[in-house]
């Protein structure tokens, strides 16, 4: 089944602008200074991948943690060399590792299991906590390809037992590395992403 799931730019409705970047080192820029602001992009949650069976343990998603340079608002571009940049004029409508949280309870909710699933202080007794991280969040310049890694981990929230644990990942074809085609490659590879790890943890 393919996941669509459209980006719509959120700069107060005006037509997003779009800056080519080449994939060579140096033509990628950190906006500062003057200028117009950056087009601001959202990511979604996947819907349609079909109804969740199994636990109806009460599952609790913790805020996924991460490095510094991922734990912002800015489309990150790795080049060749491993070297992380931000990419001029576009930026996420809030820290990445925040977005991904929201995300994916919203992933499965869609997948009908919203009265197992909640947010820490949400004044419940959890069975099951889901911890994350987030490794890679990127375009990959060399590649020309959107690059999501996240880690999880099932752990017991009265023992601290580790029950179960993996690494997903997913890479999409970015086309033209530019705000809106970063963007749109970027939720694409999130979206495969969430789907399988709320698939792996129901």
């Amino acid at each position: 089944m393919t996941i669509k799931a459209p980006l719509v730019p959120q700069a107060l409705f005006r037509k997003p602008t779009i800056i080519a970047v080449a994939l060579t080192a140096g033509v990628l820029l950190t906006a500062c200074g003057g200028g117009s602001a950056p087009t601001t992009y959202d990511l979604s949650a996947p819907r349609d991948f079909g109804r969740l069976g199994g636990s109806r343990a009460t599952l609790v998603v913790a805020e996924p943690t991460t490095v510094q340079a991922l734990d912002s608002d800015r489309v990150i571009v790795k080049d060749s060399t491993g070297a992380l940049s931000f990419l001029g004029g576009a930026q996420w409508a809030d820290r990445v590792p925040k977005l991904v949280q929201v995300r994916l309870i919203q992933t499965f909710e869609n997948g009908n299991r919203l009265g197992s699933v909640a947010r820490p202080g949400d004044r419940i007794t959890p069975e099951v906590q889901l911890v994350t991280d987030i490794r890679s969040f990127n375009i990959d310049a060399a590649s020309g390809t959107a690059v999501v890694e996240i880690t999880a981990k099932l752990v017991g929230d009265r023992t601290g037992d580790i029950r179960r644990a993996r690494l997903f990942s997913a890479r999409v074809p970015a086309g033209a590395v530019d705000g809106a085609g970063a963007a749109q490659a970027l939720d694409r590879a999130l979206s495969q992403v969430l789907i399988e790890i709320v698939r792996w943890a129901r």
